[in-house]
């Protein structure tokens, strides 16, 4: 047999996926991570290198995007700027190392040039191996003009495409009362308020039960607990609230909903016969909000 058709015959090596229910697990900002990725539309945060990672790359700005421009999973600016998307396309089974693998390909491609990101990674290095955790410094962000540099805003199609994308964000506000927590306004007389629970998935959905059992669940009178969806090991609450009032006014009754929920996840022991139904009822209130 020549060498070309024993070439040809070979299997070629098949990258094998690998699935974590919790990619973010260890970074101090877990509950942000998946919110940026799950439920806001658009903003920005800078990452910090590792410094093994700058000796061997560079020492190269970097900075998360909930998007990139047609859902890109890395971007390698003329500036020499890395921006990484965590809203793609194409994804592993272990969103943080898809996220590790595109931004060490940015790093490795020349400014201005295409970056080439492969859709199942295998087994290598994670966010936690690349970055200097510590809390992200969140940017809200009202259009994406900061995927841009200033060459690139003269480009009437840029322009363009530009203006497509900023007419799909949809108002949101990132909430202080409590972390990972976001108001939105889904339509003129209808928002959402929705909240990243950091807490272990067993935990939560009991303090939630025990809520709901109590008729605690609401933030307010006239709101009502839309249910609930996991994303990435956690889980996340939402509220049907009115669109008029603004994210101001719903500072106050999440803070004293934080507040029970705290209180009730101390609580240890087994849940009661209400509780038990009440988990069954959040259970089956599972949403998909996209």
């Amino acid at each position: 047999m020549s060498k070309r058709r024993k070439s040809q015959s070979e299997p070629k090596t098949k990258v094998r996926d690998i699935f974590v229910a919790r990619p973010f697990e260890g970074l101090a900002d877990e509950p942000e991570w998946v919110a940026l990725r799950e439920l806001v539309p658009a903003a920005s945060a800078s990452l910090t290198l590792k410094p093994e990672v700058i000796e061997e790359y560079g020492d190269r700005p970097v900075t998360l995007s909930t998007v990139l421009p047609m859902a890109w999973p890395a971007m390698s600016r003329q500036d020499g700027q890395v921006f990484i998307g965590l809203q793609r396309h194409v994804q592993s089974g272990d969103v943080s190392r898809d996220l590790a693998v595109a931004i060490l390909a940015a790093l490795r491609t020349p400014p201005g040039n295409p970056v080439s990101v492969p859709a199942l990674p295998g087994e290598g290095p994670r966010l936690q191996d690349v970055l200097v955790d510590g809390p992200l410094e969140i940017t809200m962000q009202d259009g994406f003009e900061y995927w841009l540099d200033a060459d690139q805003l003269h480009d009437a199609s840029v322009k363009a495409s530009l203006e497509r994308a900023n007419a799909s964000i949809y108002p949101t506000v990132r909430l202080s009362a409590a972390k990972a927590a976001y108001w939105c306004r889904i339509a003129p007389d209808k928002g959402h308020v929705r909240w990243v629970l950091g807490d272990d998935e067993d935990r939560a959905l009991d303090a939630l039960a025990r809520l709901s059992a109590a008729g605690e669940l609401v933030l307010r009178e006239d709101t009502k607990f839309a249910g609930m969806f996991r994303a990435h090991g956690l889980l996340v609450p939402v509220w049907d609230i009115p669109g008029e009032p603004e994210a101001a006014d719903w500072e106050a009754p999440l803070a004293d909903f934080a507040k029970r929920y705290q209180d009730t996840l101390a609580i240890t022991e087994p849940l009661d016969a209400a509780g038990r139904r009440a988990k069954q009822g959040l259970i089956g209130r599972q949403l998909t909000l996209r």
